[in-house]
C-alpha cells in the first residue's frame, strides 16, 4: 500500500523529517521514547488506521509501541495533548485555536482537504424551523470550541443573526444527542458520524451544512516536545495515515466494515459519513494557515478566546523562526 503513494508525498515526508530533526534538542538519542500515544475521535481515517493495525506493524522494527485513547471531541483531545496525556491526534479547525489561546504547546503537522458537508446544523424532522434566520432566540446545542462552533458563527452571520441572539448550549455529542431527542434544544450543530447517525436513526433534518460556508479541514497535531524529539515517528504516522486515506477513499465499503467495531454504527450509516469526508494528508501551506488565522480572529472578535493568537506560532516553521529570533 505504501508503494502506491505518489513520489511527491514521500518527498514531503522527507522534508518533514529534515525540519523536525533540525529542531531536536542536542544530545537527544533516537530511542529516548519508545511509545507514541495517539488521541482519536469517532470519525476520520485515524480510526481506520487504528482498526487496520498497519501503524503498529510499521513501528515495530524501530521498537515503538502505539497506545490509543478515545476522546469525545477535538477540544477534549487537545486538552489531553496539553496536559501530556497524548502525543499526537486529530482535530478540526477550531479546537487547536482554542487550545493555542489557552497556552497549549502544540504544533500543526499536516491537514486533510476540505470536508464541508461533514458538519451541519440539525433540527428535528417535524421542526417548524426552515431557515438559519429562524434560530434567533432558539437553543442550539454544540460542543464548545469544536469546528461546528465556527460553522454556527458563519451561518448566523450570513443569515443576519447576531451570535448573542441565540442560546448556545455547550454539550458533548452524546449529551447533545440526548437533549436533541428530548426536545430540550431546538437545533444541534454536529459533525460526522453523529450527523449521519442522527439522520438515519431519528430522521433529523439538515437545516444547513458547511457547503459554501466553511472548509472544515481536519488537522493532525502533535505536542511540540514529542514532535521535536521523535521526528521519525511523526513522519511515519503521517505516511501511514496518507496510505489509509488513499485506501478508504477508494474502498468505502471496506472502510465502513473496518469502522463498525470501532464506532458501533451500522455499515450504511458509516458509508454515508465516509462519503462526506476529505481524504489525503497534506503539508501545511500559507493558504490554509491564513484561513486558520481568519477563524482565530473571528473567535477573538466574539470574545470566545481570551487573547489574539498568531496561528503560525503553532507550526514547525514558526518554531524555527522563533528560535532564530532569539539568537
Amino acid at each position: 500500500m505504501r508503494n502506491s503513494l505518489p513520489a511527491r508525498f514521500h518527498r514531503t515526508i522527507l522534508a518533514l523529517v529534515l525540519v523536525l530533526t533540525a529542531l531536536r534538542p542536542f544530545g537527544f538519542t533516537q530511542n529516548a521514547d519508545n511509545v507514541v500515544r495517539i488521541g482519536y475521535q469517532k470519525y476520520g481515517t485515524l480510526v481506520v488506521l487504528k482498526a487496520r493495525g498497519s501503524l503498529e506493524k510499521r513501528l515495530a522494527p524501530i521498537h515503538v509501541e502505539v497506545k490509543w485513547t478515545e476522546f469525545p471531541a477535538g477540544p477534549q483531545l487537545l486538552e489531553g495533548l496539553n496536559v501530556g496525556a497524548i502525543d499526537f491526534g486529530i482535530a478540526g479547525e477550531a479546537p487547536p485555536i482554542f487550545a493555542q489561546a489557552a497556552g497549549a504547546d502544540l504544533v500543526y503537522v499536516g491537514y486533510e482537504p476540505p470536508a464541508s458537508a461533514a458538519e451541519a446544523i440539525l433540527v428535528p424532522k417535524d421542526s417548524p424551523i426552515k431557515t438559519v434566520a429562524e434560530l434567533k432566540g432558539k437553543k442550539v446545542a454544540l460542543n464548545k470550541g469544536s469546528n461546528v462552533h465556527f460553522l454556527l458563527v458563519k451561518l448566523l452571520e450570513r443569515a443576519g443573526v447576531n451570535y448573542n441572539d441565540i442560546d448556545t448550549i455547550f454539550l458533548t455529542p452524546s449529551d447533545a444527542r440526548a437533549a436533541f431527542e428530548r426536545g430540550s434544544v431546538d437545533a444541534w450543530a454536529i459533525w460526522e458520524p453523529f450527523l449521519a447517525a442522527a439522520q438515519r436513526q431519528i430522521g433529523a433534518r439538515i437545516l444547513a451544512d458547511g457547503n459554501g460556508v466553511v472548509s472544515n479541514h481536519q488537522f493532525f497535531l502533535a505536542s511540540r516536545p514529542y514532535a521535536t524529539k521523535r521526528a521519525d515517528v511523526v513522519a511515519i504516522v503521517l505516511e501511514e495515515l496518507a496510505a489509509v486515506d488513499q485506501w478508504a477513499k477508494t474502498h468505502p465499503k471496506e472502510a465502513a466494515v473496518a469502522l463498525q467495531p470501532q464506532i458501533g454504527l451500522d455499515q450504511a450509516t458509516l458509508e454515508l459519513a465516509l462519503s462526506r469526508g476529505g481524504y489525503g494528508v497534506k503539508p501545511l501551506n500559507d493558504v490554509v494557515l491564513a484561513e486558520q488565522q481568519r477563524i482565530a480572529d473571528a473567535f477573538y472578535d466574539l470574545r470566545l478566546i481570551p487573547k489574539h493568537i498568531n496561528v503560525r506560532d503553532a507550526t514547525l516553521q514558526g518554531t524555527s523562526a522563533g528560535a532564530q529570533a532569539k539568537r
